[in-house]
């Protein structure tokens, strides 16, 4: 490698706009998630105060993120701060909405406790709702490096601005694929595999709704491909798998693939 090589790398690194490392934005959030669930952790045992210390400690380590963070320098990161956490009861409601909708749904469900502690659906949505819920406050790149985090260990991918009511149940995920403009209603089932896409990806639709909106009570089974910014999915749907759609279907349909398939059969010794 030549000098011109490494005096590239030397000014880039000087360009870089100063961020918390991934890790350091994922594990702010995993602590969160602990606080909330306690069920994540091993044999808990704090006293009132000591939760409402550790509460404390979680929205200064969020103003510390935010300090950290070089597009958030001039903003009021107290402030923000606040209102995130002053959410907080409102986002915990939520969570525990998806993981009635996932113990309702999901007959392999034992207990809460499982789906708290091991189900990879409710990690990717809780991840999301926190995300979510910065991103509303303005902030820029921690919520995608929090979902980003989600979908590395699990597999389901959904972009922090997506707008996603209460009840959301995702069965497996890995592959699932949520767009940023996607709107989903409540009481929604999604199954691995599926993608709420874009017709297209050109970068002046940046600012125009290019993911599909998919209305309540709607199930969606797994690899079923649904596109672009005006396809509504009518409330009461149920999407079979490996459909593709990229029209709105009336509430209560039914949509399937229908595959030709031929089984036949030899004379066995």
């Amino acid at each position: 490698m030549n000098e011109e090589f490494y005096l590239h790398i030397f000014h880039k690194q000087k360009e870089i706009e100063a961020v918390p490392s991934n890790q350091e934005v994922a594990e702010w959030a995993l602590s969160l998630m602990n606080l909330l669930y306690p069920e994540r952790v091993t044999s808990p045992d704090y006293s009132i105060n000591e939760i409402k210390r550790m509460f404390a400690r979680q929205k200064a380590g969020l103003v510390n993120l935010l300090n950290a963070t070089k597009a958030c320098e001039h903003s009021d990161n107290e402030r923000i701060a606040e209102v995130i956490f002053a959410q907080l009861p409102e986002l915990y409601r939520k969570m525990n909405t998806d993981i009635s909708a996932i113990m309702s749904g999901d007959p392999a469900a034992q207990s809460e406790f499982e789906i708290i502690r091991s189900y990879p659906g409710f990690l990717a949505i809780a991840f999301y709702r926190i995300a979510n819920e910065i991103l509303k406050a303005n902030v820029p790149i921690i919520p995608r490096i929090l979902t980003e985090y989600a979908h590395s260990i699990t597999g389901i991918d959904i972009h922090p601005a997506a707008n996603i009511g209460e009840y959301l149940y995702i069965d497996h995920g890995t592959g699932l694929v949520i767009g940023e403009t996607t709107v989903i209603g409540n009481h929604v089932k999604l199954y691995q595999g599926v993608t709420l896409g874009a017709l297209s990806v050109e970068k002046y639709m940046a600012n125009i709704k290019r993911h599909p909106t998919i209305e309540d009570h709607v199930i969606i089974y797994s690899g079923a491909t649904i596109l672009g910014g005006e396809t509504v999915i009518g409330h009461h749907s149920i999407i079979g798998g490996n459909v593709w759609l990229t029209k709105s279907v009336a509430p209560g349909s039914t949509v399937y693939h229908q595959p030709t398939i031929k089984v036949e059969t030899k004379d066995l010794p």
